[in-house]
Formats: C-alpha cells, sequence, structure tokens
C-alpha cells in the first residue's frame, strides 16, 4: 500500500511538473479554436446576413408530412428544379429502419408546394395520407427574436451569478470567456455543417450554457476557495470529477442522437448540439479556464 501510494505521489508531481511548465502553451489552443470561429461566423453574416441556417419554425415556410414509403432522393431531386431551399428528411421506425413518412419543408406557399409534390407524385394529397403546416415569416421571426434574447439573459444572469460568488475580475472573467467560447465554438461547427437550427436547436444553446457553468464553477471554487492541497493538485482533483461529469453526459447524448435519428429533426438538433458543446467544454474549461485560473493564483501568491 505504501509504494502505491509512493508511486502515486511521484506520478502526481511529475505531472505537475509537466503542467507547470505547458499550461500557458495549453492555454493558447482554445483561444485560437474560439478565434478561428469568432472569424468564420463573421464571415458566415457577411454573406448570408445572419449568424446560423435557419428552418422554417425560425424563418417561416410550409411543411409537408407525407405518409407512407416515399422514395425520398427521387422526391428531392425533382422538387430542387423548381424549390431552391427544399429541404426532405425521412422518418423511419427505430428498430427496423422502415420508412414511415417523409417531411418535405420549403419558404413557399403551402398551395404551390403541394402542386408540386402532386405532381411528382401521380396522385392527391389528402388529410388521410398527408398533413401540411404553415407558419408566416412574421410570427417566425417573432419567435426567433424571442429566443435569442432569452438567450442572451440567460447567458447575461449567469455572469452575474458569478461574479457575485467570486467576486474577483479574473477568475469571473475566465468563467464567462469559458461558456461564450463553448456557446461560439458550437456555432461556428453547426453553421460549418450546414444544420437548419429550429426552435429546439436554439433551446439546446439555452441547456449548453448550463452544463457549461457546472464544471466552470466546479474548477474555480476548487481552486480558488478550497486551499486543501497544492494548487495543481485541486485542479487535478477538480478535473477528474469535471470531466467526469462531462464524460456521462456524452455517453447520454451521443448514443440518444443515433437513436433518434428516425424520428423528428428537433430530437436529434438537441443531442447534436449538445455533444459539440460538451466536447467544447473539455477544451475550454481544462486548457483555458484551469490555465487562466492557475496564472491567477501564481499572481496572487495562492497556493
Amino acid at each position: 500500500m505504501e509504494e502505491k501510494k509512493e508511486q502515486s505521489t511521484i506520478k502526481t508531481k511529475s505531472l505537475s511538473r509537466l503542467y507547470n511548465k505547458t499550461y500557458k502553451f495549453l492555454l493558447v489552443i482554445p483561444l485560437i479554436l474560439t478565434l478561428i470561429s469568432l472569424i468564420y461566423l463573421g464571415n458566415f453574416f457577411s454573406h448570408h446576413s445572419d449568424f446560423m441556417y435557419k428552418d422554417i419554425t425560425l424563418s417561416g415556410g410550409t411543411s409537408i408530412t407525407i405518409q407512407g414509403n416515399i422514395d425520398s432522393d427521387k422526391l428531392e431531386s425533382s422538387l430542387k428544379q423548381e424549390f431552391s431551399d427544399i429541404s426532405i428528411r425521412k422518418l423511419t421506425e427505430i428498430r427496423t429502419h422502415e420508412s414511415l413518412a417523409v417531411i418535405i419543408e420549403s419558404s413557399s406557399q403551402p398551395d404551390v408546394l403541394k402542386a408540386s409534390i402532386e405532381k411528382v407524385l401521380g396522385y392527391n394529397l389528402t388529410e388521410e395520407n398527408s398533413s401540411t403546416e404553415f407558419s408566416g415569416p412574421t410570427l417566425s421571426q417573432g419567435f426567433y427574436k424571442q429566443l435569442i434574447i432569452a438567450l442572451i439573459i440567460a447567458f447575461f444572469l449567469i455572469s452575474c451569478v458569478v461574479f457575485v460568488l467570486f467576486r474577483t475580475i479574473v477568475p469571473s472573467l475566465a468563467v464567462v470567456f469559458s461558456i461564450f467560447s463553448d456557446i461560439l465554438i458550437s456555432f461556428a461547427i453547426v453553421d460549418f455543417i450546414g444544420l437548419r437550427l429550429s426552435a429546439a436547436g436554439i433551446s439546446a444553446f439555452l441547456m449548453l450554457v448550463g452544463y457549461s457553468v457546472d464544471t466552470n464553477i466546479l474548477l474555480t471554487t476548487r481552486a480558488i476557495k478550497n486551499r486543501e492541497g497544492e494548487l495543481n493538485e485541486r485542479i487535478f482533483r477538480a478535473f477528474k470529477t469535471g470531466s467526469f461529469m462531462t464524460c456521462t453526459a456524452l455517453l447520454a447524448v451521443i448514443p440518444a442522437f443515433f437513436i433518434v435519428s428516425g424520428l423528428p429533426d428537433s430530437f436529434s438538433q438537441i443531442f447534436l448540439i449538445l455533444a459539440i458543446g460538451l466536447f467544447a467544454d473539455l477544451i475550454n474549461t481544462w486548457l483555458t479556464n484551469a490555465g487562466l485560473i492557475k496564472w491567477h493564483c501564481e499572481k496572487k501568491g495562492i497556493n
């Protein structure tokens, strides 16, 4: 037992020395990723006059669900000749992957889109074999603005709580920056893969704010307020707990993303965005935030 403790102490000291040499370099990596994401989003906005691709729940348009086994590829290729913004998704049975329905979305008016679909399929769409939903652009844009305002308010309130909790500038800014970077990197990746965000997707970013603040507050509390053991030991203990929390969440959302792939897109969007954000949180919390807090503690003589 004593030999194991000695070996563990030697490994910890060796890791601590390595961390002391590399932590300033490590905290630069997420900063570069954040800068790249910021540049990408700025370029995206200059081309699209928005920071994201939006589906009809946020931009307005028509959604038609057709029941049955439909050749979605043939339908999509035919409709794209007339509608440039057409989007088609298949709904499948989870176990057998049998096609149950097809969802067609476009910014066009319902009558125009329905007539084109009927022409391609060769039969009329009725209440028995389909359903149609339409949302006006004014209503959708209003809903979109409310969601964005809710996201900004949530971020602002969490920032206030962090400043009140720690009452020091550098650790508080490190926590806030880490949460901001998680959202920024996630937005950039979502835009890069061409995902059209729905209302559920924006809600996932609200959930991500909550996930991000947990690990960052854990790290900051362990490093600054809990003075048991050396600074590196406190950071390493926080890393073990926090990374376990994040990996547990990832083990939940990643399988869930594949399980619900045959269900409506809003479910898969939530799990995909959470997975991306949690990966970003691992980098931002344990490289940037941990490095900034260690730097601050050394400047203030906290050990």
